[in-house]
C-alpha cells in the first residue's frame, strides 16, 4: 500500500481549513462554551468533536471504498455533488453575514459528559462534516496508489489534524476574541473573504477537472 501524493494531503487541508474557519455547528458550539464556561469546557467540547471526526472517516473508508469498487460511475457522481456543495458553501460564506459565533451568549454550565456528547452530536449531525466525508475527500483518491480504504485514512487523518487545530484555536482564544470582532468588525469580513474565495476556488476546480 502506497501513499497519497503531498498534493492531494495539501489539498484535503487547505479545503478543511476554510471550511473550519467558517462559521458552522462546530465553531459555533466551541465558541459559545469557552466563552460562557472557561477553556476547560471548550476542550472537553472537542474532544467529542474530534470523536465525532474518527466515526466519519471510519465509515467513510469502509462503506465509500466499498461503493466505488462495486459501482464505479458513483465516485463521478460524487465529484459533481462536490463541487455543488463547496460553490453553495462558498456563495453562504460571502452572503452578508448574520450573528457571529463568537457573541457572547449566556448558556447554563454542562457536566463534562455532557459537554463531551454534546461536541461528539454536534459533530455528528454537522452536515458541512457529512457532506466533506462523502463529497469531497474522495475527489482526492486516486485508483492507482492502491486501495481506496487506505488513501481514505491519509487523507482523514489531514483533514482531523487541520479541523482539531483550528477549532483548538477557537476554543484558546474564544474570549479574547469575541471582544476583538466587536471592536473590529472589518477582520471578520476579511475572514468570510478569505475562506469563502477558497472554497470557490476549489468548487471550480473540481467542477473543470476530467475524470482520470
Amino acid at each position: 500500500m502506497g501513499f497519497v501524493a503531498v498534493g492531494s494531503l495539501v489539498g484535503v487541508a487547505l479545503i478543511e481549513l476554510g471550511m473550519a474557519l467558517s462559521p458552522g455547528p462546530n465553531m459555533v458550539h466551541l465558541a459559545s462554551r469557552s466563552i460562557s464556561q472557561g477553556r476547560r469546557a471548550g476542550f472537553v467540547s472537542l474532544a467529542g468533536v474530534a470523536l465525532g471526526f474518527v466515526a466519519y472517516l471510519v465509515a467513510a473508508a469502509a462503506g465509500l471504498s466499498a461503493l466505488f469498487v462495486a459501482v464505479p460511475e458513483a465516485f463521478h457522481v460524487v465529484k459533481l455533488l462536490g463541487a455543488a456543495y463547496l460553490a453553495w458553501m462558498a456563495w453562504q460564506i460571502l452572503r452578508p453575514s448574520g450573528a457571529s459565533p463568537f457573541e457572547p451568549r449566556e448558556l447554563v454550565p454542562h457536566s463534562s459528559a455532557r459537554l463531551f456528547g454534546t461536541g461528539l452530536l454536534t459533530n455528528l449531525l454537522n452536515p458541512k462534516i457529512a457532506l466533506l466525508y462523502a463529497a469531497l475527500i474522495p475527489q482526492f483518491v486516486d485508483p492507482a496508489l492502491g486501495a481506496a480504504w487506505w488513501q481514505f485514512l491519509q487523507l482523514g487523518i489531514a483533514q482531523i489534524a487541520v479541523g482539531v487545530a483550528v477549532n483548538g484555536l477557537v476554543v484558546i482564544v474564544a474570549a479574547a476574541l469575541a471582544g476583538y470582532l466587536a471592536r473590529h468588525p472589518r477582520v471578520l469580513q476579511a475572514q468570510r473573504l478569505a475562506s469563502g474565495t477558497l472554497l470557490g476556488l476549489f468548487a471550480a476546480r473540481m467542477a473543470v477537472s476530467r475524470p482520470d
